[in-house]
Protein backbone atom coordinates (compact mmCIF):
# COMPACT_ATOMS: atom_id res chain seq x y z
CA UNK A 1 0.00 0.00 0.00
CA UNK A 2 1.27 3.11 -0.90
CA UNK A 3 1.67 6.17 1.74
CA UNK A 4 1.09 10.14 0.61
CA UNK A 5 3.98 12.62 2.20
CA UNK A 6 2.80 16.07 2.08
CA UNK A 7 5.90 18.22 2.86
CA UNK A 8 5.68 22.25 3.67
CA UNK A 9 7.43 24.85 4.70
CA UNK A 10 6.60 26.82 7.71
CA UNK A 11 7.29 29.83 9.70
CA UNK A 12 6.22 28.30 12.67
CA UNK A 13 6.06 24.53 14.08
CA UNK A 14 3.71 24.52 16.92
CA UNK A 15 1.44 27.44 15.58
CA UNK A 16 1.28 25.01 11.79
CA UNK A 17 0.42 21.74 13.60
CA UNK A 18 -2.32 23.55 16.35
CA UNK A 19 -3.69 25.30 12.82
CA UNK A 20 -4.22 21.69 11.02
CA UNK A 21 -5.49 19.55 14.52
CA UNK A 22 -8.39 22.24 14.07
CA UNK A 23 -9.03 20.94 10.82
CA UNK A 24 -9.10 17.03 12.19
CA UNK A 25 -5.29 16.13 11.46
CA UNK A 26 -4.26 13.99 13.97
CA UNK A 27 -1.32 13.33 16.02
CA UNK A 28 2.15 15.64 16.21
CA UNK A 29 4.93 13.37 16.28
CA UNK A 30 8.39 15.72 16.81
CA UNK A 31 11.12 14.62 14.71
CA UNK A 32 14.65 14.61 15.85
CA UNK A 33 15.94 17.25 14.07
CA UNK A 34 13.68 19.94 15.85
CA UNK A 35 12.36 21.49 12.44
CA UNK A 36 9.86 18.80 11.45
CA UNK A 37 6.56 17.71 12.72
CA UNK A 38 4.47 15.13 11.17
CA UNK A 39 0.39 14.84 11.09
CA UNK A 40 -1.79 12.47 10.33
CA UNK A 41 -4.84 13.26 7.79
CA UNK A 42 -5.76 9.85 6.81
CA UNK A 43 -3.98 5.93 7.45
CA UNK A 44 -2.15 6.45 4.21
CA UNK A 45 -1.50 10.43 4.07
CA UNK A 46 0.71 12.45 6.44
CA UNK A 47 1.13 16.25 6.65
CA UNK A 48 5.01 16.81 7.42
CA UNK A 49 5.98 20.45 8.49
CA UNK A 50 9.56 21.62 8.06
CA UNK A 51 10.70 25.00 9.12
CA UNK A 52 11.13 27.27 6.00
CA UNK A 53 15.36 26.59 6.39
CA UNK A 54 15.32 22.93 6.67
CA UNK A 55 12.59 22.67 4.02
CA UNK A 56 15.03 24.78 1.88
CA UNK A 57 17.85 22.42 2.88
CA UNK A 58 16.05 19.53 2.00
CA UNK A 59 14.87 20.85 -1.13
CA UNK A 60 18.19 22.59 -1.93
CA UNK A 61 16.14 25.56 -3.03
CA UNK A 62 14.33 28.34 -1.76
CA UNK A 63 10.89 27.78 -0.91
CA UNK A 64 7.95 29.49 -2.57
CA UNK A 65 7.14 32.96 -1.73
CA UNK A 66 3.19 32.56 -0.73
CA UNK A 67 2.49 35.95 -1.42
CA UNK A 68 3.28 36.31 -4.86
CA UNK A 69 2.90 32.46 -6.71
CA UNK A 70 1.61 28.85 -6.19
CA UNK A 71 3.55 26.00 -6.60
CA UNK A 72 1.06 23.52 -5.42
CA UNK A 73 -2.72 23.26 -4.40
CA UNK A 74 -3.38 20.29 -2.17
CA UNK A 75 -6.87 19.07 -2.32
CA UNK A 76 -8.70 16.88 0.15
CA UNK A 77 -11.85 15.09 0.13
CA UNK A 78 -14.77 15.34 2.09
CA UNK A 79 -18.00 12.76 2.98
CA UNK A 80 -20.14 15.91 1.68
CA UNK A 81 -21.22 19.48 0.55
CA UNK A 82 -21.64 19.93 4.24
CA UNK A 83 -18.56 19.01 5.45
CA UNK A 84 -16.71 21.20 2.92
CA UNK A 85 -17.78 24.01 4.28
CA UNK A 86 -17.22 23.44 8.02
CA UNK A 87 -13.78 22.44 6.89
CA UNK A 88 -12.84 25.70 5.24
CA UNK A 89 -14.91 27.37 7.92
CA UNK A 90 -13.30 25.61 10.41
CA UNK A 91 -9.26 26.65 8.76
CA UNK A 92 -11.06 30.33 8.76
CA UNK A 93 -11.78 30.22 12.31
CA UNK A 94 -7.86 29.08 13.28
CA UNK A 95 -6.70 31.82 11.41
CA UNK A 96 -6.83 30.69 7.67
CA UNK A 97 -8.13 32.54 4.85
CA UNK A 98 -11.45 31.48 3.32
CA UNK A 99 -10.72 31.44 -0.72
CA UNK A 100 -14.86 32.21 -1.11
CA UNK A 101 -18.00 29.90 -1.24
CA UNK A 102 -17.71 26.86 -3.30
CA UNK A 103 -17.77 26.12 -6.41
CA UNK A 104 -19.88 23.55 -8.64
CA UNK A 105 -18.15 21.68 -11.77
CA UNK A 106 -20.16 19.05 -12.50
CA UNK A 107 -20.65 16.19 -9.68
CA UNK A 108 -17.85 18.11 -7.65
CA UNK A 109 -18.32 20.82 -4.83
CA UNK A 110 -15.41 22.65 -3.91
CA UNK A 111 -13.80 25.19 -1.58
CA UNK A 112 -10.85 26.20 -0.83
CA UNK A 113 -8.89 28.30 1.70
CA UNK A 114 -4.92 29.45 2.42
CA UNK A 115 -3.24 27.97 5.29
CA UNK A 116 -1.24 30.50 7.85
CA UNK A 117 1.72 30.31 5.71
CA UNK A 118 -0.20 31.24 2.48
CA UNK A 119 -0.23 27.76 1.50
CA UNK A 120 -3.65 26.73 -1.03
CA UNK A 121 -5.84 24.07 -0.03
CA UNK A 122 -9.35 22.41 -1.27
CA UNK A 123 -11.91 20.42 0.00
CA UNK A 124 -14.09 19.01 -2.14
CA UNK A 125 -16.78 16.43 -2.08
CA UNK A 126 -18.18 14.24 -5.53
CA UNK A 127 -21.62 13.43 -5.45
CA UNK A 128 -22.43 10.10 -6.88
Amino acid sequence: MRMTFINLPVRDLTTAAEFYRALGFTGDQAEQDGGTRVLTISENTRLVLHLRSGFESYTGVAATDTETSREVVVGLSAQSREQVDELVDQAAVAGGQSLGPGMVNGPMYMRGFRDLDGHQWSFLHMAG
